[in-house]
């Protein structure tokens, strides 16, 4: 059962369903990347406001007033984002100078350099730093929300322009692929509306390269199609002309054998009638097994067959015919194996000798000879008939060609036959002259 699928809505899949993933890589790409250098850039930041913490908080020093142990705070936060930011400063004897006013009393991380830790407050990153004189520490925190923000801007920054542009994409691959194949569709519009007999070449006039062979298989099958139905055009023609004249010779028999005035008469009649239908009865068989072999394949089936023994049944066979005849009928095979269909290469030797029984005259000789060398086998069956001159051999393989002055009753099919099976098997048939300079010799090589 065949499965038909969309052509267009397969290429539409694909193009967009590609180009969806390597965006939506693109945009994982960015995010991650993205949030990479804001990582970077606001850790560089952490680490300056440490810096500058550090070089305000190593020159001041407690006025008079101040004890040691005061801890100074700054005001509330005025900017939202500074409430996402807090530090400290710390004396190396372990109390606390400075601080924001979010920050706690304790130290916010417990190594130096970069840390994190999740507080109740949210996700927080932390940077530690002693001065050079190890009197002072500082620590600054900043709140991961504030990244997350920014990274979160950018990649919608990002989306955005892909909600948008996917569909106005998708859009263009539907007409992109729509306007790509309407070709297809003219050609399979050519071709629906052209009439049965119309079998000449399809010749758009514009047509896509890869459709080229297509359209070159399509036209060599119209060609082998109009070829075909001219042979049958012609076969039947020449096989309606052929019966007409048998088939009136015995209709004319018919009515001589019912209109006889004794006995004698109508069996004249009658014998006249019964061989003209076994001529016709010949003539029916082989227009039959020409129309078998007209559709054959290129090559028939091939299995291993004895030709010599082939040849040896066929000519028992006809062994009555030529007796009938007084023609010595002559067998000289050796044992020859080919590969090919023993039916066909049965009805081949049988239209071969029956042909030169019926062309030799009474007391004549047909031979029969089976040879191989040189791998080919090599089949020839000759006769002491009239013969076939030069210039009328190549003519004779024509469907229901007779030669002038033959006396002889044929329907002139039997070479045709007898070339059509040897083309089958991918052999030659040639026609010689016969033995002693007499007689025509058919020699089929395969």
């Amino acid at each position: 059962m065949t499965i038909w699928y969309s052509l267009r809505r397969r290429l539409l899949l694909l193009l967009l369903g590609g180009a969806s993933a390597c965006w939506l890589a693109t945009l994982a790409w960015s995010y991650v990347d993205a949030h990479h250098e804001i990582d970077e850039l606001f850790d560089a930041k952490l680490a300056q406001a440490a810096q500058a913490l550090l070089a305000q908080g190593g020159h001041h020093e407690p006025r008079e007033h101040e004890h040691a142990d005061d801890t100074e705070e700054l005001e509330h936060a005025a900017h939202r984002y500074q409430s996402a930011l807090k530090f400290q400063v710390w004396r190396d004897d372990g109390t606390l100078k400075l601080r924001s006013a979010n920050a706690p009393t304790t130290p916010l991380a417990p190594v130096d350099g970069f840390s994190e830790a999740r507080a109740a407050d949210g996700h927080w990153r932390y940077y530690s730093q002693w001065d050079q004189r190890h009197h002072h520490r500082v620590q600054v925190a900043e709140n991961h929300a504030v990244r997350d923000e920014l990274v979160g801007h950018i990649a919608w920054r990002l989306l955005l322009p892909a909600l948008f542009g996917l569909p106005l994409l998708g859009a263009w691959v539907w007409f992109a692929t729509r306007r790509g194949l309407m070709p297809l569709a003219a050609l399979a519009r050519q071709v629906g509306e052209r009439a049965p007999e119309r079998l000449h070449a399809v010749t758009p006039a514009a047509a896509p390269e890869e459709v080229r062979p297509l359209l070159e298989a399509l036209n060599d099958l119209f060609a082998r199609v109009e070829r075909t139905l001219a042979n049958e055009r012609r076969f039947t023609a020449d096989a309606a002309h052929e019966l007409r004249t048998p088939l009136a010779a015995l209709a004319a028999q018919a009515q001589v054998a019912a209109r006889a005035r004794n006995a004698a008469e109508r069996d004249h009649a009658l014998a006249f009638l019964t061989a003209g239908m076994a001529r016709t009865s010949r003539l029916v068989d082989q227009l039959l097994t020409l129309a078998r072999l007209e559709p054959e394949p290129a090559a028939a089936a091939a299995a291993a067959v004895r030709l010599d023994s082939l040849a040896q049944e066929v000519c028992a066979d006809h062994g009555p015919q030529a007796l009938a005849k007084d023609i010595a009928l002559e067998l000289d095979a050796e044992p020859v194996t080919i590969a090919a269909d023993e039916n066909l290469l049965r009805i081949l030797l049988r239209n071969l000798i029956d042909n030169a029984i019926r062309y030799t005259p009474t007391g004549g000789r047909v031979g029969v000879t089976v040879s191989g060398a040189g791998g080919k086998a090599r089949l020839t069956v000759s006769d002491s008939g009239p013969g076939i001159p030069e210039g009328e051999r190549s003519r004779v393989f024509e469907r229901f060609a007779r030669l002038a002055g033959q006396e002889t009753d044929g329907s002139g099919l039997g070479l045709s036959i007898v070339r059509r099976i040897a083309e089958l098997h991918g052999a030659q048939v040639t026609l010689e002259t016969g033995n002693n300079g007499q007689g025509l010799a058919v020699v089929v090589t395969f």
